[in-house]
């Protein structure tokens, strides 16, 4: 049986990551793929329901979690806990199902440490100038937020040889494709093709023929 592959993807504000993401998952691909649900203590946002867009849990929950190592990353944010489980996320990779783990590089190093296997994809913009743009064209911060957010950029960026692949997001259909490409070519690699095939293997070196 094919098992899933663990795919973190990082991306500066505005790069288009979470585009990228959805317009992969509107497809019909060879294998499912899903994106992970994280933990929080924040509470839910209007619309946001439970184990849809996360799993709202109380702190000390939370804390009783990570005591149990429950989480391949978790971080404090704004005086809020927010996680990945571990549990959840091998439970899709054994039913064959692809995983996107949206996360920033300080997550993707936690996840690397306790998952190696799992590979990652960091998007760049084109240009300093084209992220800014993309952060106007939102419209969703103010001139002093958005310079916040490119002066984190620059910082998160530095992170880009930390990948194992990287996308440059200018065009996004060819973005969309080099997507694709990543992701067959991981469920392309050896070990994965020995799960997927082991009784057509075995047939194909039963000696046959003296």
């Amino acid at each position: 049986m094919y098992t899933g592959t663990l795919f973190i993807i990082s991306a500066p504000s505005g790069a288009g990551k979470s585009s990228l993401i959805r317009a992969y998952l509107a497809q019909t691909g060879h294998h499912p793929a899903k994106v992970s649900i994280s933990h929080t203590t924040r509470k839910p946002r209007p619309g946001e329901k439970q184990g849809e867009h996360y799993y709202f849990v109380d702190n000390q929950e939370f804390e009783s979690l990570i005591k149990q190592n429950a989480f391949v990353e978790y971080a404090h944010v704004f005086d809020h806990y927010y996680g990945t489980s571990k549990k959840e996320i091998e439970r899709s990779l054994q039913q064959g199902i692809n995983v996107f783990l949206d996360i920033d590089w300080q997550g993707a190093q936690q996840v690397r440490q306790q998952m190696p296997e799992s590979k990652s994809i960091f998007i760049l913009p084109p240009s300093l100038k084209e992220l800014e743009n993309r952060l106007i064209k939102r419209g969703q911060d103010d001139a002093q937020v958005i310079s916040k957010r490119m002066h984190k950029a620059q910082s998160e960026i530095s992170h880009y040889n930390e990948y194992d692949y990287i996308i440059v997001n200018d065009d996004f259909d060819e973005s969309l494709t080099a997507l694709n490409a990543i992701m067959i070519t991981a469920s392309l690699e050896q070990s994965k093709q020995t799960t997927s095939h082991q009784q057509l293997l075995a047939d194909l070196l039963t000696p046959k023929y003296e």
